[in-house]
């Protein structure tokens, strides 16, 4: 059986440092080391679980001001070993407006990208914010996707304040708005969506353009009622990632 991880960040050592001041913190609420690797060492862990990787960019510039793991970063590491990472995520901050769109263009057009990942609790927005529309816009019309977090996040967590993150920003509600205005849009929720688990899963039933990745969460934690809903009325819905 072929295994597609659609979730898999380049755990280099340039991403870890992307992190910025959120590594000790990330560390500590998963309680395990959080650095990075060299980009062979990363490889042989895909290798050895027997995954296709889809990698994705990250870029928080606008609210850390750490510098990003660019679109251009991980299309030259898949380029470099296309046998086992086989796509890649884009990344874009909202923020950066007209900026935004142009590397949204770039990305498909150049680059190849099936589409494009919102960190909506670090990158400080909702996706449901109409400010932020055009982009999604341009997305849409080029006919990429977009994987979007929902549910809380280990980023800031424990800091004073979330070191001004909102886990609002990443309700299933704002997924459920977007996914109405843009019904030709392809949207992949991204992780189990703690606390708002339900919500989530009344989303992914309702919009027809909206699925579902489990990436972040070891399945043991996953509440009893999704993984039931998993193997029967979510089973055309869910996907596999990682967040590796």
């Amino acid at each position: 059986m072929r295994i597609i991880d659609l979730h898999c960040y380049a755990g280099t050592r340039e991403w870890a440092a992307c992190q910025g001041p959120y590594v000790e913190a990330l560390a500590k609420y998963w309680n395990r080391s959080w650095v990075g690797k060299s980009e062979d060492e990363v490889l042989k862990d895909f290798t050895d679980a027997g995954v296709d990787a889809v990698l994705v960019a990250l870029d928080l510039e606008t609210t850390i001001a750490t510098p990003p793991v660019t679109n251009e970063y991980v299309h030259a590491m898949w380029k470099r070993h296309p046998k086992r990472i086989i796509q890649a995520w884009g990344a874009v901050e909202p923020a950066k407006g007209e900026i935004a769109i142009r590397q949204v263009q770039k990305a498909v057009n150049e680059l190849g990208f099936i589409g494009f990942h919102f960190h909506p609790i670090m990158q400080h927005f909702a996706v449901n914010d109409h400010r932020y529309y055009p982009l999604f816009e341009e997305i849409s019309a080029l006919g990429a996707a977009v994987m979007i977090d929902v549910g809380t996040t280990g980023m800031g967590a424990g800091l004073p304040g979330g070191m001004g993150a909102r886990i609002r920003h990443a309700h299933p509600s704002a997924i459920d708005d977007l996914a109405a205005d843009f019904p030709k849009l392809k949207i992949l929720m991204a992780h189990p969506g703690w606390p708002w688990v339900d919500e989530a899963t009344a989303v992914a039933l309702h919009k027809g353009n909206v699925y579902w990745e489990m990436s972040g969460w070891a399945p043991k934690y996953f509440p009893g009622n999704l993984k039931i809903d998993m193997r029967a009325r979510l089973q055309d819905k869910v996907m596999f990632g990682s967040d590796y």
